[in-house]
């Protein structure tokens, strides 16, 4: 299993800047460049008891930092697959990411009965 690529630093007010496109190692695991891993982890998972006005303000903050990051896609589909129960991964939430999989599986479901139920035998004539 995968750590969380974030790790405790302290965070710089930055603003966001676009992230070049570039080759990345294939030989590494996704998470070495992953952008969170230079910010607070805090960001990305609710400390106990937060308020709602505080916890939409730091998944708001969490989300830009994804957006900027060269391995967000690689990280929503670890969270995904995992699947992992909390915190910001990919620049989805915990609530977004099960959304994401309640949509997956019935996807998958009307996948399977389209293929499984043929349509109506022409008659021979």
């Amino acid at each position: 299993m995968l750590h969380p690529p974030h790790q405790s630093l302290q965070v710089a007010a930055v603003p966001p800047q676009p992230v070049p496109v570039r080759e990345r190692d294939q030989d590494a695991p996704w998470h070495t460049e992953a952008v969170c891993r230079r910010d607070e982890a805090g960001l990305f998972f609710a400390p106990s008891k937060e308020p709602t006005a505080a916890r939409l303000s730091r998944e708001e903050a969490a989300k830009r930092v994804c957006a900027r990051c060269p391995v967000m896609i690689e990280c929503r589909e670890h969270a995904l697959l995992q699947p992992e129960p909390y915190g910001v991964w990919g620049g989805l939430t915990a609530a977004e990411r099960r959304v994401v999989l309640a949509r997956r599986r019935r996807r998958d479901l009307d996948l399977q009965k389209t293929t499984r139920t043929p349509g109506p035998i022409a008659a021979a004539g």
